[in-house]
């Protein structure tokens, strides 16, 4: 079997040792909360706002706004109409490792068509600006008389606040920052920093019981009733009822996912199928998810009839009509599932719906996002390749983004995060993407993924800083592809190290899950209507985390079929084979007495387990003992990553990787589609063999005793009768001693035919030949 290539180097994990706070001692304030970053320093002026502005256009009054300068960088607030007294509350970062002015300009301007009026300016000398570290309280703006060039005192005054800071500062997020000097006032929401929360989401379980007195339109035929429910953009059916009398019965359950605010209501109707595509609605019925009852356990909930409404039409006008019909319902929304967003693999939570289910939490997770360095140009601006990359990490229901740092291909961030960590089997995911929105506002492309990492928490040791280099790499229908590498720096930091024990002990998802499960077909459907509703929810924030960005944090097309990935995942099976082969073959190496020193010395060993049995059990376990104490010396000393060997990423046919990126429904030319078509069907063919031979096997341990093949089993029932007799009178260690003596015999006393138990076994009919 060929194994999948070596990983590169390129695509290797490399550890780092970043200027970081965290295990330094130090008396600066920020290393003990902001520890996990590199300091940035910053110049900060916030603008408050301004009074007794005079008027500078013909009219007597003014359009004012704020240019605030520092050498070759200008940050500018959006301007007023015709406004003395203007409020902007905007706060400008200048990053001091840019700064090479001494002086810090603050002009008040009149917005003109022609040639914008200076009103009046504030100076301050850079060397003379205060420094404030959080947690000490904000800078108190103070209000600045303005002055003309000349240093003459002019009309009007400005509140400002002035002062040096880190990326620490409670202003830092909102701040338009001197690195994006190129984005419009326009475009610097598209740049910011920003906390998300994800959507808390319920799965709605409507049991359709019965309905009662329905009236179809055509009296002298049975009813072929179903029901069909839908709730925003899901719609499902019920089976047709095999009551065909006008009271129909189901008891079927439907599941819906929902996301609080509970914006739309469930809209039912009774629908009768009178032809093949053509379907009578017979009543319906409104349902708002706000009345609803709540469960938290496996517990039902009560049942309720509702009224059936039914539209006619009198005098051309449509009319409801209430009349005797109703419906027998039992709905509820389960606050005791956890509603499936992610993929189960690499999941960051793992907790029900209801808080009221939640356990304490057991730790805390922090995430310093250092940089980035050796980007690819993702766009082209002005006949040059660009990048304007920011990172997004999802660990439950909170997401973060990062500012976008605009047009650079080795990115500064130094933005420090952290979650509370309720189950340490969970994965945080960090990506990296190009912000494609910045110029032109939010028309433009989408934000192309520039690479993915994924931290399962159980991974890591408890208090330990892990710094590392993380390669970002994304897979291309022309092949997998480094874009990059990203610098981290992840702590996780235990609370109550029973607790995290014990949480070894629980079931992985909440009970109900075990109690009531859900089909895998319900999960893969209910789990795409999740993401969906999720990316709808994030893309409507500001600024948005749009639908492409979530998509591809959440794997959204992990379902997807993949020849890479089913090769994967063959290499994958037979890696955790391989130690049971290896196994096979020593003991095969031991029958057949390659080595007679440890031969003779394994059956010492099977002659003492045999006359002492009580050994067997404590002599495994000792051993697996001893295998995990030896492997403590070469245990992972860095958190896993992005492997391309796991993968079979650079391993991939061109082929195999086109056919993964093509889209459902295929777009394809049909010569192409034939082909991996045929293809599809000889590895099904494969796929087939196999497990019609495993049915073979089954069905020839069934025949042993079906008597479909008389002498077979006459042989094999008589076996039984004496061995029965044989063992009864014989003590159970002489036959062990005799069985494995056997097995272990010397090649001298072996024949190369296979044995008669085999050869028994082998002859026993299947079912195969009653195949067509």
């Amino acid at each position: 079997m060929q194994k999948p290539p070596p990983q590169s180097v390129d695509f290797a994990l490399k550890q780092t040792s970043p200027n970081i706070g965290a295990g330094a001692v130090t008396g600066d304030k920020l290393s003990c909360t902001y520890d996990l970053v590199e300091q940035m320093q910053y110049l900060y002026v916030r603008v408050v706002k301004a009074k007794d502005l005079p008027g500078k256009d013909v009219t007597g009054s003014c359009d004012p706004y704020v240019e605030v300068k520092l050498g070759n960088y200008k940050g500018v607030t959006k301007h007023f109409e015709k406004k003395s007294n203007p409020e902007w509350n905007q706060v400008f970062g200048f990053s001091k490792e840019r700064i090479q002015a001494s002086i810090l300009e603050v002009f008040v301007k009149d917005k003109d068509v022609v040639v914008d009026d200076l009103i009046g300016r504030v100076v301050f000398d850079v060397n003379e600006i205060p420094k404030r570290v959080p947690p000490d309280s904000p800078l108190a703006p103070q209000w600045y008389r303005l002055e003309d060039r000349k240093g003459n005192k002019a009309k009007g005054e400005l509140m400002l606040a002035v002062w040096m800071g880190t990326q620490a500062d409670e202003a830092f997020p909102d701040a338009w920052h001197s690195d994006a000097a190129s984005v419009g006032p326009d475009g610097v929401t598209n740049i910011r920093s920003k906390v998300y929360l994800s959507p808390k989401l319920w799965y709605v379980r409507v049991n359709v019981i019965e309905a009662q007195d329905l009236v179809p339109s055509d009296k002298g035929r049975f009813p072929e009733v179903f029901v069909k429910a839908v709730l925003g953009n899901q719609a499902l059916r019920t089976r047709i009822s095999p009551s065909k009398t006008i009271n129909p019965m189901w008891n079927e359950d439907l599941m819906f996912v929902v996301a609080e605010p509970f914006e739309e209501p469930l809209f039912l109707s009774v629908e009768d199928r009178v032809g093949s595509n053509k379907d009578e609605t017979l009543g319906k019925c409104v349902i708002p998810l706000q009345v609803v009852q709540r469960r938290l356990d496996h517990k039902p909930v009560n049942s309720r009839w509702h009224n059936l409404e039914k539209h006619v039409i009198v005098d051309g006008e449509k009319k409801e009509m209430k009349f005797a019909s109703r419906i027998h319902l039992r709905i509820c929304l389960e606050g005791g599932y956890h509603v499936l967003d992610e993929s189960t693999h690499c999941s960051s939570d793992l907790r029900p719906t209801a808080k009221q289910l939640w356990r304490p939490n057991i730790g805390i997770l922090e995430l310093g996002i250092l940089s980035a360095h050796g980007l690819m140009p993702m766009k082209t601006k002005d006949g040059r390749g660009t990048t304007d990359a920011y990172c997004v990490a999802k660990y439950g229901q909170k997401w973060i983004r990062t500012r976008t740092i605009v047009d650079n291909f080795m990115p500064r961030w130094n933005e420090q995060y952290t979650w509370e960590v309720f189950d340490p089997c969970t994965v945080i995911t960090i990506g990296v993407f190009d912000n494609g929105h910045i110029h032109g506002g939010a028309g433009g492309g989408k934000d192309a993924r520039i690479g993915k990492v994924r931290i399962r928490l159980s991974t890591l040791e408890a208090d330990r800083v892990y710094t590392h280099s993380y390669p970002l790499l994304v897979l291309h229908s022309s092949g997998v592809k480094k874009t990059g590498e990203v610098q981290l720096a992840v702590r996780f930091t235990c609370s109550t190290l029973i607790n995290m024990l014990h949480m070894y002990s629980h079931p992985l998802l909440p009970k109900m899950h075990y109690i009531h499960p859900l089909s895998v077909i319900q999960l893969d459907s209910l789990r795409h209507q999740a993401v969906q509703m999720v990316s709808v929810r994030l893309s409507r924030a500001e600024p948005p985390l749009r639908k492409e960005v979530v998509e591809y944090m959440l794997d959204v097309d992990s379902h997807m079929w993949s020849m890479r990935r089913s090769k994967a995942n063959f290499f994958r099976i037979m890696g955790v084979l391989s130690g049971l082969i290896a196994v096979g073959k020593w003991f095969d190496q031991i029958c057949n007495w390659r080595n007679p020193i440890t031969t003779i010395l394994i059956h010492i060993l099977f002659i003492i387990l045999v006359l002492y049995p009580e050994l067997i059990l404590p002599t495994v376990f000792l051993y697996l003992f001893l295998i995990g104490i030896w492997n403590y010396r070469w245990r992972p000393l860095h958190p896993p990553h992005m492997d391309t060997r796991v993968s079979h990423a650079d391993a991939a046919h061109p082929d195999e990787l086109d056919e993964e990126f093509d889209t459902f429904p295929t777009s394809r030319p049909s010569d192409i589609v034939r082909m991996r078509y045929d293809r599809l069907r000889s590895i099904g063919g494969r796929v087939q063999t196999v497990i019609g031979d495993l049915a073979t096997q089954g069905e020839r341990l069934q025949s042993l005793l079906s008597w479909r093949d008389p002498r077979a089993t006459t042989l094999f029932v008589t076996f039984c009768l004496i061995a029965a007799i044989v063992l009864y009178v014989t003590p159970f260690q002489v036959v062990a001693l005799l069985i494995g003596l056997y097995a272990l015999r010397h090649p001298r006393f072996r024949h190369k035919l296979p044995s008669v138990p085999l050869n028994f076994f082998r002859r026993l009919p299947a079912r195969s030949d009653s195949m067509l």
